[in-house]
């Protein structure tokens, strides 16, 4: 089996452990990348397109294919979904098409798409200017939210509690996204609907994420996982545990919620990530994006439901409806979170034996490499890595992380 993979903008070497699960999996996996390094992946099975241009993208991906024969293309990248859909529907091989890609993308059109659907969303507004952004805070009350329309990884997303500190967030925002990679790395030559930022109402209750399964008329939760960080302005410091605690009769809610929410968006057949948010004891859709969760949410989703996102998006890929059951724990415990640092150049991450070593640690993956560009808020949301450990119970579990954590230790240029 063969299938193609991309990237429209390399994204350092983040996804490579993907690729490498992919092919545990016993995929020939090509590599078409818009721009990017030349070295990135084995050179029989890996082309540099040098460009950002969807035709040149698309048509780079013709040639090869009409040469390789791939069987689906698939990406594990935010901004290359868009690209993704492009190149699968030039090419006649299963995908969600650019319209759907396009919904799954750009915040703003995502909830307009809901709101025609009546699937339960915050109130939200497009705030071209600042004077837009504190009349929305005014009509919204405080706390609100601003986020951009074309962010991932709650890079420059912020909490507000006044409208002092909403011009201060707002400005931040609206400099951030400019250079942002997640804004700047979509393909050019395709419609992405209105770049910028919104304000949102707040949500008050607890946050959950999701890895689901679209395939024709329904919708699976593989996955459900609680985010239990503390929150404060910004967004950035996710800590999670598994299995939920969310109720039978909560589930499915949720359940109607991300349903509605995929068949709004037009995924019919596609591999997922959702966040819910509760509020009033309701669930609210924040977002749902036509891929699966970064970090170790294919980890957590495999130890704690039995379910594998990488094996669906590979399924998918090729038309072939994954192995998937309705959300059913196994009564493994597990609490992850991202490592987080300060702002510098990093030098060397040191991780001592009993970290790496260690039989409850089930995820240990850093991503920050000597000589990196850490960003924290407001400049940015960079991500040292990502710690994830096993305990007999959600109070054992987070006890291990927080500990281990303490005792990975960064020094910076």
């Amino acid at each position: 089996m063969k299938l193609l993979t991309m990237e429209t903008r390399q994204y350092l070497s983040y996804y490579i452990s993907r690729y490498r699960q992919v092919e545990a999996l016993g995929v020939d996996l090509f590599v078409l990348n818009g721009e990017g390094t030349a070295d990135f992946w084995p050179a029989e099975r890996y082309r540099l397109v040098g460009s950002k241009k969807i035709d040149e993208i698309v048509e780079q991906a013709r040639e090869w294919h009409a040469r390789e024969r791939f069987d689906g293309v698939i990406t594990f990248c935010e901004s290359a979904v868009i690209t993704a859909a492009a190149v699968a529907e030039a090419l006649g091989l299963p995908g969600i098409g650019v319209e759907a890609a396009v919904l799954s993308r750009n915040k703003w059109l995502m909830r307009k798409a809901y709101e025609r659907a009546g699937a339960p969303i915050p109130a939200y507004r497009l705030v071209p200017t600042l004077d837009d952004a504190l009349a929305a805070g005014t009509e919204f009350g405080y706390p609100a939210i601003v986020k951009p329309t074309m962010g991932a990884g709650s890079h420059f997303v912020f909490r507000v509690d006044s409208p002092e500190e909403l011009t201060v967030r707002y400005a931040q925002a609206a400099k951030g996204i400019q250079t942002m990679f997640w804004s700047i790395s979509e393909a050019d030559g395709v419609d992405l609907g209105p770049q910028g930022l919104l304000v949102e109402s707040f949500l008050d209750g607890r946050e959950h994420l999701i890895e689901a399964l679209a395939w024709d008329d329904e919708v699976y939760l593989g996955s459900v996982v609680d985010r239990i960080t503390a929150e404060g302005g910004t967004f950035d410091d996710d800590v999670h545990h598994a299995p939920t605690s969310l109720s039978e009769a909560d589930l499915a809610k949720v359940h109607r919620v991300v349903k509605a929410g995929a068949h709004a968006q037009g995924l019919w057949r596609s591999a997922m990530h959702a966040e819910v948010r509760f509020h009033r004891g309701e669930p609210h859709l924040l977002e749902i994006a036509a891929r699966i969760g970064g970090g170790g949410l294919d980890l957590i989703a495999r130890l704690t439901a039995d379910y594998d996102p990488i094996s669906a998006v590979v399924d998918v890929g090729r038309g072939v409806k994954p192995k998937v059951r309705h959300y059913r724990p196994t009564g493994v415990h597990i609490a992850a979170m991202c490592l987080l640092c300060d702002e510098g150049v990093v030098d060397q991450v040191h991780v001592p034996a009993e970290v790496s070593e260690s039989n409850k640690v089930f995820l240990l993956k850093i991503t920050a490499r000597p000589g990196d560009l850490v960003r924290r808020p407001p400049n940015g949301n960079t991500i040292l890595g990502f710690l994830g450990t096993t305990g007999a119970s959600m109070a054992d579990a987070v006890a291990t992380m927080n500990d281990f954590a303490s005792r990975i230790k960064v020094t910076f240029r």
